[in-house]
């Protein structure tokens, strides 16, 4: 279904000219809150990982005061080849953790956590057992300091596997890396998000008309 977005600043396009989730979120929760005051703030940078994004934490993150933080990661510490200098698995970990207590602990953000995608390039002979590691790395993260986490890889391996839906759906037709997601992946892991939040924070009843 199409609509014009209610944002005033230009929605941040992923490679391919799909337009990222955190914009279609923005959009799906300020319709279903009736609250044009809802802002979901992009600050993710393309090819960064962990100890990078902990770095600008202050600056980029935590001066916006956000409510929640969905923090995406672990897919450019397994992705990325090693002229790219991509973290270590310990690094990224440790990075993550240390995040996590300046959000939560010295902050008092809620966090989503969101784990790497289920598409080719994390499934490649190469990858395969770092990308496992991670996502098991991520949850055990998850479940030692309560932190939620959005399985993201599960979801889409169910797509790919209980639903028989094609990796050349799942991915973006233009990557030739077969890694990033299509428009069709990206919308549907939006609505999952959305409907996971609208779960946990829902919306006020009306007040009861006073006679």
């Amino acid at each position: 279904m199409s609509r014009s977005w209610p944002w005033a600043h230009r929605p941040q396009l992923e490679k391919g000219g799909i337009v990222a989730y955190p914009y279609r979120l923005e959009a799906v929760l300020r319709d279903k809150y009736a609250n044009p005051r809802i802002d979901v703030i992009n600050r993710g940078v393309g090819g960064e990982e962990a100890p990078k994004e902990r770095d600008r934490l202050d600056r980029d993150v935590i001066v916006e005061k956000p409510r929640l933080v969905i923090w995406q990661i672990g897919t450019n510490a397994v992705w990325q080849s090693k002229q790219d200098n991509p973290p270590s698995h310990d690094e990224t970990i440790a990075a993550l953790r240390q995040g996590i207590q300046r959000f939560r602990d010295e902050h008092s953000i809620d966090i989503v956590l969101m784990d790497p995608q289920y598409v080719p390039a994390m499934l490649t002979p190469v990858s395969r057992a770092a990308t496992d590691r991670m996502v098991s790395a991520i949850a055990d993260v998850s479940r030692a300091d309560q932190v939620n986490l959005f399985r993201r890889f599960e979801l889409m391996k169910g797509w790919h596997e209980v639903e028989n839906i094609s990796f050349d759906r799942i991915v973006d037709p233009g990557d030739n890396t077969r890694l990033h997601d299509s428009d069709w992946t990206t919308r549907r892991l939006t609505e999952v998000l959305a409907n996971l939040i609208l779960a946990r924070v829902p919306k006020p009843s009306p007040s009861s008309a006073i006679t």
